[in-house]
């Protein structure tokens, strides 16, 4: 939900140019990576969760910088006549951030007026569960395609 409306509003408010969607393991050591959301820093369980990085870069219109904050709450919008232009309540910015919060991690923005934005948020991830060791290599790649196909 989360990705789909980042990538929504990339490209509704980007008429030339390019949309792009990048996604990694977020640095360990960086408070970025692991920000619950309320200021903690540590990782719950390492083993089973991995942070991760995503962000959607735009070069649509951008965002002036005292609006880039507001736009993350409900209802708020950068402009009240792109509501007109290009649609929309205002709401899926400020249901993803609850939804990020809600995963550990954390959202922001870095934008220029007239250059586009990037979105970035982090998440905790649960990591996959490995296949046992005895599992011959058929069996093993057709247990991940069934994990894969009902994600």
């Amino acid at each position: 939900m989360i990705l789909v409306n980042l990538v929504g509003n990339a490209i509704k408010f980007t008429e030339h140019g390019e949309v792009v969607v990048e996604v990694n393991i977020a640095d360990r050591e960086s408070p970025i990576a692991n920000c619950d959301g309320a200021g903690q820093s540590e990782i719950r369980n390492p083993q089973s969760e991995i942070p991760l990085h995503f962000s959607v870069r735009d070069t649509g219109i951008g965002i002036p910088p005292q609006k880039q904050r507001l736009i993350l709450q409900a209802f708020a919008q950068a402009d009240g006549s792109n509501a007109r232009r290009y649609g929309g309540t205002g709401l899926g910015l400020a249901i993803s951030s609850r939804l990020v919060a809600m995963m550990g991690g954390r959202i922001w923005v870095e934008s220029a007026v007239g250059a586009g934005s990037t979105f970035h948020f982090t998440g905790r991830f649960r990591r996959p569960a490995r296949t046992s060791s005895r599992t011959a290599p058929a069996q093993a790649d057709a247990d991940e395609t069934a994990q894969v196909s009902a994600a």
